[in-house]
């Protein structure tokens, strides 16, 4: 059988594994607008009927659908701003502004679109291993706390975070007015930057724990004489400073740029790249019967991933049944002990590790590397976020590891994919600056500003996800194993697609001033439906004098839905809103459930 696989070269086939599924829409358009485009780019064929849920046809006859919603009928969590504002999206995003706020791009509806793929995904995958699994539900509001999931286990840990939550943070701002991202690996890189910007070393020294952790608080207190300190400089002088000392910096672009970068061609769009392997198909591992409610049990998936992107992408293939294995330097990963700590493990580590296996290996030992390539043997998927060209020069590239075994899933979650000509260094915050995800996450009233919270990192590594297992499908039905390839690119033209729309129709770039602003209570603050904002706009000075009960029950009273905006993430795990999605680890370390249900 050689459904999907699609010649487009002599050293490559284009993987598509849908190709002749038929396609019926339903849903929440939000999500489900992402996941028909992607189910399409599969090869799926979507009908003109109107359903009530996701489904596909394959060419068995066999349906299997998916239902998306956003939580129990009667809960005011029931689209994106209200999930935001429930589920801590606002708070973690508005650490470095000092207060909650939205992102005024839909978030969480992406996730969604994408995980919905990958349910759908997961279950043909069953199927074709003999499971009976015809449905893979996915709750939204699950997904809300997955993607603050590593922010929400540090808040309920045991000590406190290695570096102070506070208001601050990038980007810098030059005497010509250029707003940029700057990127230091190293306290020494950091260190020559700023002598370089003649700024007191105090204040460097200072700033460094701050700036290093940034991923990890979403703020960034960093002392003012730095910030000050560009102010004094122009962007010739700034840049000629990170050449110096090895500094990365760039840029904020705009979205009207980023519209007429993508509209003059040439720089694919395509969510992540599949290409099967060529020659002979390869003879599938035999596998034991997975469980319907976990259609991937029997896979392994080796990981050698760092940080948030692969972990997070090996820790979904986790929740679907994977067995993962870390691959992980001599001494471990030091990440692990990275505060705040439960049971003298990084909650943090644990929101995107638990329950995978270790294997310490030295990468750039010639013996160890043999060891790596003889455990990718026998597994299904091999998986890293190395930096660009670091798997060719330790000769475990996609050519290397797939002559050892034919049937592996290949695959590699990058930064730029290659794509961008002169890329600053490919970490979420510089690809937010480069993309203008930084102008399309923030309202007309707020100067266009990266989101300090990992938006490119967590959807980076949820797309890895997807196009692995749309790997993993293809090699199913083709017998050829396949390289997948995945992008924080991608991610973050994902979320800027409906800005650049509107760019391209001549319309306003950004939503208004104020969109998905909280209203303040007399005691905290509440955050209406998207569709009900204006309305509830009006009504600003009285729920001002209210509690924030009160005013949620005055706005109901009057058909407008709001909910609380949590302000403590702490307070998530006992809230009725998400009661059975979260619970505790062996380690006490707070776990968000699984998104997907199977049937």
């Amino acid at each position: 059988m050689t459904l999907g696989a699609t010649r487009t070269s002599d050293n490559q086939l284009t993987a598509k594994p849908l190709e002749g599924v038929q396609l019926e829409t339903g849903g929440p358009p939000g999500p489900v607008s992402i996941a028909v485009q992607h189910l399409r780019l599969l090869g799926a064929e979507p009908s003109t009927a109107d359903h009530d849920a996701l489904t596909l046809t394959d060419l068995d006859g066999a349906r299997v659908e998916t239902r998306l919603s956003w939580g129990r009928p009667d809960s005011e969590v029931c689209d994106e701003a209200t999930a935001q504002a429930a589920a801590g999206l606002m708070l973690v995003h508005g650490r470095r502004d000092g207060s909650p706020r939205g992102l005024a791009v839909d978030y969480v509806s992406t996730a969604s679109g994408v995980l919905a793929v990958q349910g759908l995904l997961a279950a043909l995958i069953g199927r074709a291993r003999g499971t009976l699994v015809t449905s893979a539900d996915v709750s939204l509001d699950r997904v809300a706390l997955l993607t603050v999931s590593q922010y929400l286990a540090a808040a309920c840990a045991e000590d406190d975070e290695a570096s102070p939550l506070a208001p601050g943070g990038p980007p810098f701002t030059t005497a010509d007015g250029v707003r940029f991202e700057l990127e230091a690996l190293d306290v020494a890189v950091w260190a020559e930057f700023w002598q370089a910007m003649r700024a007191p070393m105090q204040a460097a020294r200072k700033g460094w724990r701050p700036f290093q952790f940034r991923y990890a608080t979403a703020c960034a207190p960093i002392p003012d004489e730095l910030h000050h300190a560009t102010l004094a400089s122009t962007w010739a002088q700034v840049q000629a400073a990170a050449a110096e000392s090895g500094a990365d910096v760039c840029r904020l672009h705009t979205l009207a740029e980023r519209s007429a970068e993508l509209h003059g061609g040439g720089e694919s769009t395509l969510p992540w790249e599949l290409a099967a392997y060529p020659g002979i198909p390869a003879a599938i591992p035999a596998r034991g019967r997975c469980s319907d409610e976990r259609p991937l049990a029997g896979f392994t998936v080796l990981e050698a991933g760092r940080r948030v992107q692969a972990p997070l992408a090996a820790h979904l293939l986790g929740l679907l049944g994977a067995t993962v294995v870390r691959i992980e330097p001599p001494g471990g990963d030091p990440l692990r002990g990275m505060p705040p700590t439960c049971s003298d493990i990084s909650a943090r580590w644990l929101a995107l590790n638990r329950g995978k296996d270790a294997i310490e290996i030295d990468i750039k030992s010639p013996s160890d590397r043999q060891r790596l390539l003889e455990l990718a043997a026998d597994a299904d998927v091999f998986l890293h976020n190395w930096a660009p060209g670091k798997a060719e020069q330790l000769g475990l590239a996609a050519d290397t590891l797939s002559a050892a075994n034919p049937s592996l899933i290949y695959a590699y979650t990058s930064g730029w994919a290659g794509r961008l000509p002169d890329a600053p260094m490919g970490t979420d915050f510089m690809v937010q600056a480069r993309t203008a995800v930084g102008e399309a996450a923030r309202p007309a009233d707020e100067p266009p500003t990266p989101s300090l919270m990992t938006l490119l990192d967590v959807l980076g590594g949820m797309l890895g996800a997807e196009a692995i297992l749309a790997g993993l499908l293809t090699r199913e039905r083709t017998g050829r194993g396949v390289r997948v390839e995945s992008s924080l690119l991608a991610a973050a033209q994902l979320l800027t697609a409906p800005a650049l729309r509107r760019a391209h129709d001549g319309l306003p770039l950004r939503h208004p001033a104020g969109f998905r602003r909280p209203l303040p209570t007399a005691d905290g603050l509440i955050a209406p439906a998207d569709e009900h904002a204006v309305a509830a706009a009006d009504t600003a000075a009285q729920v001002r004098a209210l509690s924030t009960d009160d005013a949620c029950a005055m706005l109901r009273g009057r058909g407008i839905i709001t909910t609380p905006v949590t302000t403590d993430l702490t307070t998530l795990p006992t809230d009725s809103r998400f009661a059975g999605a979260m619970a505790r680890d062996e380690h006490g370390a707070v776990a968000v459930s699984s998104p997907w249900r199977f049937r």
